[in-house]
């Protein structure tokens, strides 16, 4: 559904489109994926912006500009299940927007959030002890429209609030350092698609 909403990207940008999946027993791993898409996308093309994407996260203002600037963008500013208010100032969740050089200086996503919840917050914490900060777009630009699901039986991540209290000290020791996967891709006209079996074991956390 959500590649039918960003077509209008593929006229106005130079892009590429690549969907991460998961396989395997493990509790979802939202920033894992993300961090496999982004080393497999680097592989396609010398790529100077991503913006990670929920797919269940659908673009309500086709004006609101999908780039990357001197700092890094969080465009679902507006969420319809939030009631279209930021639910806090430190929300980075949904859509959001970084170019190659800042993703790598930030060391990607946190791989140790296995469950919902925590990670985004954690990309949030990076992002700052980095030296950047988030801008957002202005206005109604931000508005998203949410698909309801129930995360499929994915587990809440109880052990998020004691990662988020060590964000600096793990920054540069889980990220894109410490990732290593076995890619299952097929490629289509419009996209790419990733299948991965993602285990703790392929991006080991020191414990706190």
């Amino acid at each position: 559904i959500v590649l039918k909403f960003c077509l209008f990207l593929l006229d106005s940008y130079n892009v590429s489109f690549v969907f991460c999946l998961k396989t395997g027993t493990q509790p979802f791993n939202r920033a894992m994926l993300f961090n496999v898409g982004f080393k497999e996308a680097m592989k396609d093309a010398v790529w100077d912006c991503i913006i990670f994407h929920d797919v269940d996260h659908l673009p309500e203002n086709d004006r609101n500009y999908y780039g990357c600037g001197e700092m890094p963008r969080h465009f679902a500013a507006k969420l319809d299940k939030y009631m279209y208010i930021l639910p806090y100032n430190e929300f980075f969740g949904g859509v959001s927007g970084l170019t190659v050089e800042q993703f790598k200086k930030i060391n990607g996503f946190p791989n140790a959030f296995w469950g919902w919840g925590g990670e985004d917050d954690d990309l949030w914490n990076r992002v700052h002890y980095a030296g950047y900060n988030v801008t957002r777009p202005e206005g109604d630009l931000g508005k998203y429209k949410s698909i309801p699901h129930h995360h499929r039986g994915e587990v809440q991540f109880l052990g998020r609030y004691k990662l988020l209290r060590y964000s600096r000290e793990r920054q540069y020791i889980d990220g894109l350092n410490n990732l290593i996967y076995t890619p299952k891709i097929l490629v289509s006209r419009l996209y790419k698609n990733i299948t991965v079996n993602l285990i703790p074991e392929l991006a080991p956390v020191r414990d706190y």
